[in-house]
């Protein structure tokens, strides 16, 4: 009896580990400008860029629907530098030797100089959700500003 509660509570510990192992190699590894900088130094990669809001329910939406799939997390992990943004954050952010802020902390649309500067349409207002794909140079490729289904999201990150 006593070898069976043994053989079962290690059972249930290596299986909660497997488990534990399993969600993180399935999350989206999801960095910040400062990395991104680093990271392209040692190694150049293709970047993709998820500007959100707390407030934004597309945004949402994609990190419950999109964001979890497996084929999308490889996608991003093994060809990109997925970094995730919120675009009414107050950080002060160095990106080499520039500094970004957030200019409109106190307006009504407080939307960082970052996602300003590189999620912005000519002639119409900055929105959510705001996605921006970039090759190894750091040039724009693409640039989404709608909710992307699974399907849509990989035949983006496939084509650019």
């Amino acid at each position: 009896m006593k070898k069976a509660v043994a053989f079962i509570s290690i059972l249930l510990i290596f299986l909660n580990w497997c488990q534990l192992k399993a969600q993180e190699t399935t999350a989206v590894n999801w960095i910040g400008f400062e990395q991104l900088y680093d990271s392209l130094e040692v190694k150049p990669k293709k970047v993709f860029i998820d500007f959100y809001a707390d407030w934004c329910q597309p945004c949402k939406r994609m990190d419950r629907e999109v964001f979890t799939d497996p084929e999308i997390q490889d996608m991003l992990n093994r060809k990109y530098y997925a970094v995730k943004m919120d675009v009414e954050s107050t950080d002060t952010i160095q990106f080499g030797d520039q500094v970004f802020v957030n200019e409109r902390l106190n307006r009504r649309n407080p939307v960082h100089q970052i996602a300003i500067l590189m999620a912005s349409r000519k002639n119409r207002p900055f929105s959510l959700p705001a996605m921006v794909i970039l090759d190894e140079n750091f040039q724009a490729k693409a640039r989404y500003f709608q909710f992307l289904n699974k399907e849509q999201l990989l035949k983006a990150l496939r084509e650019n």
